[in-house]
């Protein structure tokens, strides 16, 4: 029972704030998303109008998400997931779908994407062992960023994604530093609940084993891990196809038509949608444009969807930080933490830039990988720390970037209320 105990004390701990600093972190980010989140939900429908399955703005599929947890053959056990945040929600509102069951759903995107920055600000303090003052710096940066934005009042696959992701990079980043191996549970339970929200993910539980300590030198530590790897991978699998009622004929058909819907757009030149979208949308707010939508059973509405950059201060930015990225990596490339934050980045890049999958709305995946940011410069900082003059550089270009960062998010939003103003009040 004492065992038990200390398992599930260790497991609060590392979710939740366990220290003054983590505390007025999570509250002060719990507050800001919040009272966004609770004006957009009492004032604007957006956030969950049952007749808006998909699109209402940025391609976010809030109802359908809500409702049904996305489509299966990308997002398999969700269905299972998001019953419990609907009827939860549900029971808060009284069984009605208004403002109340709005804010439910706001509040608890709200406390996601906090507990999210809570889990970068342990990483920077625990592991890497940043001074405080420049791990506040990367906790402010990453928090302005339009991904953790929109994801702190959207109900959405990625908003719990985004934490989950955080918390298994923690949590392994400690193992490893420890030299001891992941448990088989703690890996079959992330592969469940990683890859179970969204299938692509599922590789990236792997990424950290293959750092082991000696992995290639012992048969019997690759074989548990084979094992562990296999058990992993046969769980999800039944799971997934307990879900389709074992159908998995209908896995290859779905996706081969959600591959061609998703990757055959050909709106403006490659390189600007990999800029504008999948590295700097999810961080830096390009404008927005507005759409025509319907639901298809006769009711029409507006989307709203981002453009690709027009300033070149915004080409700049995306430009810089991207050279801070390669700098670090580069920099660590001997690092083997690095070097599982890189691959899970590079997964993301191989099906968004190269496979050109959902590429001219990927701006919507940042929560696959925008906590990859915060943690590679948060590496760089570490390499030059006893250096002064470059640690002073590092620090004013990553000033200089928060206050644009802040200053053009800020201006967007405006944008964003404008728009819920117009169409959804």
């Amino acid at each position: 029972m004492s065992f038990i105990k200390t398992k599930l004390i260790a497991i609060l701990k590392q979710v939740f704030p366990a220290s003054y600093a983590e505390t007025a972190v999570f509250l002060f980010f719990l507050i800001c998303y919040g009272t966004l989140g609770t004006y957009i939900a009492l004032h604007y429908r957006i956030i969950f109008d049952s007749r808006i399955p998909w699109d209402a703005y940025f391609s976010f599929d809030n109802k359908a998400i809500v409702m049904t947890g996305g489509s299966f053959e990308r997002h398999p056990l969700a269905y299972y997931f998001f019953n419990w945040i609907r009827e939860f929600s549900l029971f808060v509102s009284g069984g009605k779908m208004d403002a109340t069951f709005r804010l439910t759903l706001s509040w608890l995107s709200n406390i996601t994407v906090s507990l999210c920055i809570v889990q970068i600000f342990k990483y920077l303090n625990n592991i890497i062992r940043l001074p405080l003052k420049i791990s506040l710096l990367l906790i402010l940066f990453f928090g302005a960023f339009s991904t953790n934005i929109l994801l702190s009042f959207t109900p959405e696959n990625f908003t719990y994604t985004l934490l989950l992701l955080s918390i298994y990079n923690y949590y392994a980043a400690v193992k490893l530093k420890k030299e001891e191996k992941i448990p088989g549970s703690a890996l079959t339970l992330a592969g469940i609940t990683i890859g179970g929200l969204t299938i692509t993910n599922l590789v990236k539980v792997f990424i950290p084993v293959l750092f082991e300590k000696d992995l290639f030198r012992s048969w019997k530590k690759l074989g548990n891990t084979v094992f562990r790897v296999v058990l992993t991978t046969a769980c999800f699998v039944f799971l997934y196809l307990m879900r389709i009622d074992f159908k998995y004929e209908n896995i290859f058909s779905k996706t081969s038509q959600q591959y061609e819907k998703f990757s055959n757009v050909e709106s403006i030149p490659d390189w600007d949608m990999m800029l504008s979208y999948f590295f700097g949308g999810s961080i830096l707010f390009p404008s927005f444009m507005t759409t025509d939508k319907h639901n298809m059973k006769g009711f029409n509405f507006k989307g709203l969807l981002m453009e690709p950059y027009s300033s070149p201060f915004c080409y700049a930015f995306i430009t810089i930080l991207l050279s801070l990225i390669l700098w670090s990596y580069f920099k660590n490339f001997n690092n083997k933490l690095v070097q599982i934050i890189a691959g899970s980045f590079l997964i993301d890049i191989l099906i968004h830039c190269m496979m050109r999958f959902g590429l001219h709305t990927s701006y919507i995946y940042g929560g696959h990988f925008i906590f990859v940011y915060p943690l590679l410069l948060g590496w760089l900082f570490y390499t030059y720390r006893s250096k002064p003059k470059t640690l002073s550089f590092l620090i004013v270009t990553t000033g200089i970037l928060l206050v644009f960062l802040l200053a053009n998010n800020l201006f967007r939003m405006v944008d964003f209320f404008q728009f819920l103003e117009a169409y959804y009040q």
